[in-house]
Formats: structure tokens, sequence, C-alpha cells
């Protein structure tokens, strides 16, 4: 999975609202398909065997870097079926949160992950409304308009999310499945947190130049979260995302400890 998202890393900068919309068309003939999803999890295929299966499969269908994207998934080990369906959907929720951020930086997906809890919170306090997004018989397109009407102003983004949701829930209630796509959506969120843990308080003008510095570097403007913990003894610990800038003189005295003890 983490090989997957760095792959589709790059891929998001200049992907548009149908990257992820293909993606999604992806799972749903893989979710439809069990030999399919067989042949491409068999440890005993190459690599190259199951890109080409899947060539032939999306080639003229899909663009360019959606089919790329799916390849890249066949090329790897999966431990079962499932696994790799449920890396696409990651994988399309991830993209679709890069379109809202490219519109609207860290608002953008503010608003997607208002939209999604509205929607969440309408269905819970309507046990009619659940039995009606639940109805298996009842034909998708008729779900997915009834959703969209629950949250009128939300934003095209929220909608392929929603529509998504209702229409092909993967063995979960709707709700459930879009509370996943939220936990997607707030993980996309602490790329714009810069949480800075320090020994003592910083000072404003502290504050200021470390913003303006974590801005440079990381190319937006990020929101600042400031704890202190005196047990670092000097310095500070930055996280934005996944990354983390540790210049504490704590983590020197443990890596001097570790290479006394080696």
């Amino acid at each position: 999975m983490a090989k997957a998202l760095e792959f589709l890393e790059p891929k998001l900068a200049l992907a548009s609202l149908e990257l992820p919309k293909e993606l999604f068309a992806v799972l749903e003939v893989l979710d439809a398909n069990a030999g399919l999803r067989r042949a491409l999890t068999d440890p005993a295929r190459e690599a190259a065997e199951k890109a080409g299966l899947l060539a032939q499969l999306l080639r003229g269908k899909v663009s360019a870097d959606a089919e790329s994207i799916v390849a890249q998934l066949a090329s790897t080990r999966w431990s079962s079926e499932r696994d790799i369906s449920d890396a696409l959907e990651t994988l399309a929720v991830t993209a679709l949160t890069a379109v809202a951020e490219q519109q609207d930086g860290a608002s953008g997906l503010d608003k997607l992950e208002q939209d999604l809890f509205s929607f969440i919170e309408v269905v819970r306090s309507n046990h009619e409304l659940q039995r009606a997004l639940d109805d298996a018989q009842a034909p998708a397109e008729a779900k997915s308009a009834l959703a969209l009407k629950l949250v009128p102003n939300a934003s095209r983004t929220a909608q392929v999310l929603i529509s998504q949701a209702v229409s092909a829930p993967r063995g979960l209630k709707p709700s459930a499945l879009i509370e996943r796509f939220v936990e997607l959506v707030a993980k996309r969120q602490q790329r714009w947190i810069a949480s800075v843990t320090s020994t003592v308080q910083l000072s404003e003008a502290q504050l200021q130049r470390l913003e303006i510095s974590l801005n440079k570097v990381y190319g937006r403007q990020l929101k600042l979260n400031v704890t202190t913990d005196p047990s670092l003894i000097g310095g500070l610990v930055v996280k934005v995302g996944d990354e983390v800038v540790d210049a504490s003189v704590a983590s020197r005295v443990a890596e001097l400890r570790r290479a006394l003890a080696s």
C-alpha cells in the first residue's frame, strides 16, 4: 500500500476529477470479477504478465495515468484477493482528496470533510433513509440520486464519494464507508498542519519566523499546532503529515547512546 501511494503521489499535482472516477470504475470491474482478482494476485504469475493482462483490459478505456496506477498495483504481491481491491479504493479516494486540495487548499479538504459528515448525520437520524440506501434490490442510480438530494450544497468531490458509497458499498453500510473516506480525507489534511513540539513556549516572533520557514520548505500555507515538552531538553520536533524533523537535544543524546552501544 505504501508503494502504491508513493507511485500515485507524483500524478496528483495535475489530476482532474476524471482520475478517481476511472479508478472507481476499475474497482467496480475487479469487485465483479473474482477470476480477474485471482489472476492479478496469483503469486505464480510474473508482474509483467499481470500488467499485460490489465493493459489488454483497460487500454483505450481509461487514461494512461489510471492504467499505469492499476498496473503498478497488479505488479505488487498481495496477501489476498480483497487486498488489491481495497488498495485501489484507497488510491481512488486519495486522488479525489488531492483534487479537492488543488482547488482550494486546506479549505477544500475542510469542505469535503464537512460535506461527508453532513451526509452521515442526515442518514443516521432517519431509519427510513437507512433502509432505502441499504436496499440491495434498489437501482444504484436511484440510491445515488436520493443520497445527493440529502446534501444539496455538497462539492463535486463530495458528490463523487457519496455516490460511490451508496452505489457500491462493498459489503458495508454507506455511512460506514463514508466514515472510512473521511479518515482518508483527514490524513490528507495533516499535510497542512505542522505539529511543533518545543522545550519552552515560543515567542510570537519565533513562531512567525518558524511559520515562514516551514511554508517556504513545504510550498504551502501551514497551520502551526504548537505544544511544549521539557523532556526534549532543547531544540524542536516538527511533524508535517508523515514527515518528522527531529532537531531536539534528546534525539541527539539517544543517537549517541545507540552509537556507544553498538
